[in-house]
């Protein structure tokens, strides 16, 4: 069941960006974009990023 009208609000997705820019840009500078997208691609690590980020995949359908 959603917790909201199937839209992130605005202040929560400005969070998110600020949130994942600061987990991904050190990743990409210290390894690469091919490794970032590497290691995103893994299920764990792509659950746990998610986690973080505050996003869970049955919002996705909403």
């Amino acid at each position: 069941m959603p917790l909201h009208g199937g839209r992130v609000p605005a202040w929560l997705g400005e969070h998110m960006t600020k949130l994942g820019s600061a987990i991904v840009e050190p990743i990409v500078i210290e390894y690469g974009r091919d490794e970032m997208l590497r290691r995103v691609a893994h299920r764990f690590l792509f659950q746990s990023f998610g986690a973080v980020m505050g996003w869970t995949g049955n919002q996705a359908t909403c």
